[in-house]
């Protein structure tokens, strides 16, 4: 069991702690912690088989990203809640069939976010709901295509490519 040793930062999205933990060999060590409520990222199918990606401005990460639609969890809010929104708000279409396909670990060495992965598909059209603070381009494309712009180093977020493969080796897509 952990033992705050101090808690740094209190943010919107996270928080900063210094905590002391014992290790697998007893002895005790302060790491840096931040914490996050965790989030949840969907995977858009289209009916012709193409992939819905978003373009999104990250400050953190010096300009555009190519990325799935994501959320963090809000309070009292589940994964697939979080999705279901998250793809109506950024990319304009409800899923009919939403369905889990892995979870993964952001940043292991300093923070415990989770973030839930999921495929949409028999998507229906709906009307965007962009919060304030983002800019997002909709784009649809082959599988192939994406998976070509991981090796290529243009798609470099983690949620992303981890989505796109798993959704390819599980034979969804």
């Amino acid at each position: 069991m952990p033992r705050m040793v101090e808690k740094i930062f209190e943010g919107r999205i996270v928080s900063l702690h210094r905590e002391e933990h014992e290790l697998p060999d007893g002895r005790r060590a302060v790491f840096e912690m931040v914490r996050h409520p965790g989030g949840a990222a969907i995977l858009p199918l289209l009916e012709d088989g193409r992939v819905l990606l978003i373009r999104q401005f990250r400050p953190a990460a010096g300009g555009m990203v190519w990325e799935i639609p994501a959320g963090r969890l809000e309070p009292d809010e589940g994964p697939l809640e979080c999705v279901a929104r998250e793809i109506q708000e950024e990319v304009g279409y409800r899923a009919g069939t939403i369905e889990k396909i892995g979870e993964m670990l952001t940043a292991v060495g300093f923070c415990d976010e989770v973030v839930h992965l999921y495929l949409g598909t028999d998507l229906e059209p709906v009307e965007r709901a962009l919060e304030p603070d983002e800019y997002i381009e909709v784009v649809a494309m082959p599988l192939a295509e994406a998976l070509t712009r991981i090796m290529d180093g243009e798609i470099t977020d983690g949620k992303t490519q981890l989505a796109l493969l798993l959704a390819r080796s599980q034979g969804r897509v």
